[in-house]
């Protein structure tokens, strides 16, 4: 288990005066007290953990979610929090979208109130796009685990019997990897996420699994959508892109 973090140095706000060199130091001596704290946070909370645990941190310049990304190389998930980027301190909080989306790797996003492990109702969220193929596959060791299983595809009326057709391929595929699951087509009202949230809370679902981003992230910015109302929730969410 490797835990990383990063932190740049903190934007000064010029006025008519300068920003003098003892500043710029205790700003640096200050985050580097900040990741030295995390660390110790990291061992403790893992202590018991048979696993064994390495730590990754910088002072960097670089922006966070690429220095995130290229450490995370050597993992097979990463494991975040739900917190949004604070937009008046980006020195210490990285954008999970952003995170999802350079990745090349399944994000599992907790909510600020934690999560039991293992899952045991998950749902995939499903659409017969790239990403949603990316998620399932990146999902079957925790799906494995579960004790319910459920294939949920929202769509237009009219598009329902082709809709559980595709749930139910997933379904059977997911018979090949010794996991049962149960497929539903559901017929959308109003937005897809909201479609989305009112099953999910139906299935008492405790994890989804969806892809992230089908749309481009400006659509998903400026008039909402699946991952963004994910990203918001509080249940824990496996994303891929």
């Amino acid at each position: 288990m490797v835990g990383v973090a990063a932190c740049q140095p903190m934007e000064m706000i010029y006025s008519d005066g300068y920003t003098g060199g003892a500043a710029l130091a205790d700003c640096q001596d200050e985050l580097i007290s900040e990741l030295h704290t995390s660390e110790s946070e990291f061992r403790e909370a893992l202590k018991s953990s048979k696993a064994p645990l390495e730590w990754r941190s910088a002072y960097t310049t670089e922006g966070l979610p690429y220095y995130l990304v290229s450490e995370a190389r050597c993992a097979d998930l990463i494991l975040t929090s739900a917190a949004s980027a604070d937009p008046f301190d980006s020195s210490r909080h990285v954008s999970v979208g952003d995170l999802v989306m350079r990745a090349g790797r399944p994000v599992l996003v907790v909510p600020q109130a934690g999560a039991k492990v293992p899952f045991e109702r998950i749902v995939i969220a499903w659409k017969d796009t790239r990403e949603a193929r990316r998620a399932a596959v990146d999902a079957l060791p925790l799906l494995a685990l579960a004790k319910q299983v459920t294939i949920i595809e929202v769509a237009d009326k009219a598009d329902l019997p082709n809709a559980l057709r595709r749930a139910e391929d997933i379904v059977h595929w997911l018979a090949g990897h010794g996991i049962h699951a149960t497929p539903i087509a559901a017929a959308s009202h109003g937005s897809d996420a909201d479609r989305l949230e009112e099953l999910l809370k139906d299935q008492g679902c405790d994890l989804v699994v969806a892809g992230a981003y089908g749309h481009s992230r400006f659509r998903e910015w400026a008039f909402g959508g699946v991952t963004h109302s994910l990203l918001q929730a509080e249940r824990c969410a496996l994303l891929s892109h």
